[in-house]
């Protein structure tokens, strides 16, 4: 990337959420959070941004309601392929997740803006190793329906950092994180180690995501004066957020940043 004006964060965040080609956009993401470490990158906390709502998409996968998404089995070639696509999709919208929660909410300290560019890093990764399996089935991101609900919960949550950290790690990646114990059962039913291979890094690299989550709607808490569980609670009604459905990865949840008192919650749910 050439110019100056590339050298603000908000505007290299830009430029990656705008990017549509996925070789693209995981391209523009490693090479930012490489130029942020390396302190190539005007932080630029408290310039305004202009929010970006719809993010860079290719032209396939189609997108279509949750409701009308296939079911995905893990029995059959395709059937695999297709949950795996599920996932490489999650990931793709993922990273705009990431890059959105550190382009949108201008303000915030230093160390919040590093956290999401690592994230990012690490969702754009996934994505990598994800599609990369994808194609040793014949395969490749694209190829499958898929639903646009983690992108439609950036919106409910684009005008308040403490109601994103509350709604989209908190709840949706800690979701992923109930799912994944059910879906590496399913794969190694089918003997696809590979894939239980990669889950095992994004599930420890999701506790992170989480955790950071948890770290950041705590700290927003605590500068309003709020009580954390309470409020967090209170936003999934409020919000109409994906309900909590058990099993739940306690384990995960508990390194996640959930206190016990939420686990204990949780269980009575």
């Amino acid at each position: 990337m050439d110019g100056t004006a590339l050298d603000s964060l908000p505007l290299r965040l830009a430029v990656c959420l705008q990017a549509r080609l996925p070789a693209e956009k995981v391209a523009g993401v490693h090479a930012l959070w490489t130029d942020w470490q390396a302190g190539r990158v005007d932080p630029a906390v408290d310039a305004a941004r202009a929010p970006i709502d719809q993010p860079g998409h290719p032209d396939k996968p189609p997108l279509t309601v949750p409701q009308k998404v296939p079911r995905r089995r893990a029995d059959t070639t395709t059937g695999r392929a297709a949950l795996i696509h599920a996932l490489a999709h999650i990931e793709f919208n993922a990273i705009n997740l990431a890059l959105d929660a550190a382009h949108r909410f201008a303000g915030m300290p230093l160390e919040y803006y590093a956290d999401w560019l690592q994230v990012a890093d690490e969702e754009a990764r996934h994505f990598e190793l994800l599609n990369a399996h994808l194609a040793t089935l014949g395969h490749g991101y694209g190829d499958f329906a898929a639903h646009n609900g983690l992108w439609d919960m950036a919106l409910k949550t684009a005008h308040d950092p403490l109601v994103r950290m509350a709604l989209v790690p908190r709840v949706l990646e800690a979701r992923g994180l109930d799912a994944t114990p059910l879906i590496v059962d399913k794969l190694r039913a089918a003997k696809d180690l590979r894939m239980v291979d990669i889950l095992a890094i994004i599930e420890r690299d999701e506790i992170g995501h989480v955790a950071i989550g948890s770290r950041w709607f705590g700290w927003l808490c605590a500068g309003r004066g709020l009580a954390p569980e309470p409020t967090f609670r209170q936003l999934l009604v409020e919000y109409d957020a994906p309900p909590l459905k058990p099993p739940f990865n306690l384990a995960a949840r508990r390194a996640a940043g959930f206190s016990e008192s939420e686990l204990g919650w949780l269980r009575s749910l």
